[in-house]
């Protein structure tokens, strides 16, 4: 089996969604520790989740174990997602 390999540049602005299908936003950086991805910078754009639940903030760092999948985009565990409940609008 091949090791599949990305640059972290390819990453920048990809597209995050949540394991259940919901877009999450987008990639803003990489946080690097000792040469490994710790975590990854997700900003919240116009249509995203992350827009929904956080109102005035403009992103999260979600942590890169909670990251699924990289390919086209970035699937990461619904466990990174902030509790939003729609009743409080």
């Amino acid at each position: 089996m091949m090791l599949k390999m990305k640059k972290i540049t390819e990453t920048f602005d990809m597209r995050v969604f949540t394991d259940s299908g919901d877009y999450f936003g987008d990639v803003e950086e990489a946080i690097l520790t000792s040469n490994k991805v710790f975590g990854w910078r997700v900003k919240a754009t116009k249509s995203s989740f992350l827009n929904k639940v956080l109102g005035a903030a403009k992103g999260v760092i979600v942590p890169h174990q909670l990251v699924k999948s990289i390919g086209d985009i970035i699937i990461i565990s619904k466990s990174a997602v902030p509790s939003y409940n729609p009743e409080e609008d």
